[in-house]
């Protein structure tokens, strides 16, 4: 009966692979059907102690340099509310609905568990002139909790796709997809504010067997 039992989940895990790619989020195979070939998933879906260095270097910036004198080092002031809880909306995604989004260290387990997505602490905010607001959530998550198949989808996102987040005052900021592409666990170089703009990256890990990482660029167009 076991050989039976995996026999039937290579089937389903190869059919879901190998088909054609599905646009619509609502397509997709039932959520029972959603299985990983790989034996385990990442604790957390960031490379934790590589990317937290990555931020706290970019909140410090050279604002004045002497002739071969010290570099004067200025940190950014956010100026938001206190309660930094975001609320995010994905239309094209099949489970991000109004999905709280904790503001936590890279390494927070619990936050990352017990939530769809996490907001990295270090890096921009919604209301900022010009920020990168890191989101990243697990791929495949955990059964009974909201992580579970949170991301599962973020790649049928395609450029002029919605992102939606509501900050802790009821705010509303829209965002357009722009860019979509895949890098190395420790490619910290995607936290980096673009200068002059407000942009999302959402930030999951890649199938079958979470290698790599997959981010989804979009820029905010709108906040009311």
């Amino acid at each position: 009966m076991s050989l039976l039992v995996v026999g039937v989940g290579i089937v389903v895990t190869a059919s879901f692979f190998f088909a054609s790619p599905q646009q619509d989020a609502g397509a997709e195979v039932a959520a029972e059907e959603k299985v990983s070939t790989a034996t385990e998933q990442p604790r957390v879906p960031v490379a934790a102690g590589k990317i937290d260095r990555a931020i706290e270097k970019q909140r410090e910036v050279p604002q004045e340099r002497g002739s071969g004198g010290p570099v004067v080092i200025k940190r950014f002031v956010s100026r938001g509310p206190d309660n930094k809880m975001l609320r995010m909306t994905i239309p094209k995604m099949a489970q991000i609905r109004n999905d709280t989004v904790p503001y936590s260290v890279s390494d927070d387990d619990k936050a990352f568990r017990r939530h769809a997505a996490v907001h990295l602490r270090g890096t921009g905010n919604p209301w900022d002139r010009q920020a990168n607001v890191y989101i990243a959530g697990h791929r495949l998550g955990f059964p009974g909790t909201d992580s579970w198949l949170s991301f599962w989808d973020l790649n049928v996102l395609d450029k002029g796709d919605r992102v939606f987040i509501i900050d802790s005052t009821g705010k509303r900021y829209v965002y357009r997809v722009f860019k979509t592409f895949i890098v190395d666990p420790d490619e910290v170089s995607v936290t980096r504010p673009l200068e002059g703009r407000n942009i999302v990256s959402l930030q999951t890990c890649t199938l079958p067997d979470y290698s790599r990482r997959l981010i989804v660029q979009a820029e905010r167009v709108d906040k009311r």
